[in-house]
């Protein structure tokens, strides 16, 4: 009897640490799940066409999706503090943002055109750029301004203060593109684009299709008139150089200028020319940026074009898309890349 009731009494004990041990890995904290990895661009591809490309986008990178389904994206934006990305989509009039391991998500609706309708099909912001304040600054297509949200960038409303929106007196095109000098200065482009008849609209008030400088004082002044679609702009590392696309299909180029002490510019020079590229591959002279080394990421017919400060095509980003800007991370560790309906990535070289 004795024997029995020390059995059952085992057996009493390992049915209830098995209980116990049961229990406890039903309350047991789940592990976190791992970042979510963006897909690889099957239809792209990096090409060299000098060995010293491989200094700047390693052998190994791969062309990256981290965002598509969108109209049209463009003016990415990389925030360094809230290491996060911003970019547009002109004809959903918002802009969106993405963080490592997380989906793209809506930030900011409308962005470019506050108002019941707009007979075109761009009316959002175009390019996005962040000022020494850390606020967020609009290139906007339908209100046709330079303007700047009213709210801090982690909490975005639609409530914007226009920082130019007409010289002398006429009202701007569609400010496309722009870039601050560290002093504040803002430099931006104005074609036409996000006119709903664009070079036939008739409420098209400038003759011409300008780039201009915004001091801090707000003074607009007249850079150039020169451009038949001056379009993305972008400055050398010493800001003594300003770089400047023309998207028009007749005179795809892109030009430097010197920048003069008073934030001028002269001596404009044919950087270089893709005319030829147009009827064979998608994409224009849009978007682009500079890296520490004076190294030109600049998007143009079949993707992403890498030039040395010389002029030289170092290589090629090929997306297949038409590719309208590019941006860095903070640190210089990747570029992304708005194409078409997608955001793409590719890591760099430190």
């Amino acid at each position: 009897m004795k024997k029995i009731l020390y059995l059952c009494l085992i057996g009493l004990n390992a049915f209830i640490l098995l209980q116990c041990k049961t229990e406890k890995k039903e309350i047991s904290v789940k592990e976190p799940e791992e970042n979510k990895v963006s897909s690889i661009f099957e239809e792209g591809e990096i090409e060299a066409y000098e060995e010293s490309l491989w200094s700047i986008v390693p052998k190994a990178t791969k062309i990256e999706v981290i965002a598509e389904g969108h109209d049209w994206t463009e003016g990415p934006l990389w925030l360094p503090e809230q290491e996060m990305l911003l970019y547009s989509d002109i004809p959903r009039n918002a802009i969106y943002s993405w963080k490592e391991g997380e989906e793209a998500k809506l930030y900011l609706q409308p962005s470019g055109f506050i108002g019941e309708k707009f007979e075109g099909s761009e009316p959002g912001a175009n390019g996005l750029l962040l000022n020494k304040e850390g606020e967020l600054v609009l290139c906007q297509h339908g209100d046709r301004q330079i303007a700047v949200m009213q709210s801090s960038v982690l909490e975005p409303t639609a409530n914007y203060k226009s920082l130019a929106s007409t010289f002398e007196g006429k009202k701007f095109n569609s400010p496309n593109d722009g870039v601050i000098k560290s002093n504040g200065d803002i430099y931006f482009t104005d074609p036409p684009y996000g006119l709903p008849q664009r070079m036939d609209d008739p409420n098209k008030e400038i003759p011409f299709q300008g780039v201009y400088r915004v001091d801090s004082d707000g003074e607009i002044k007249l850079l150039t008139q020169e451009f038949t679609r001056p379009n993305g702009i972008a400055f050398s590392p010493d800001e003594k150089k300003l770089y400047i696309a023309n998207s028009d299909p007749e005179l795809a180029i892109w030009k430097v200028f010197d920048v003069l002490e008073d934030g001028s510019i002269s001596n404009g020079k044919l950087f270089y020319d893709v005319t030829k590229l147009v009827p064979k591959e998608k994409g224009l002279p849009d978007g682009l940026k500079v890296d520490n080394m004076g190294n030109i990421f600049a998007t143009g017919p079949g993707g992403v074009f890498i030039f040395s400060p010389e002029g030289n095509v170092l290589g090629k980003i090929k997306t297949g898309q038409a590719t309208s800007n590019c941006a860095f991370k903070a640190d210089k560790s990747s570029l992304y890349i708005t194409a078409d309906s997608y955001v793409l990535r590719v890591r760099l070289s430190l």
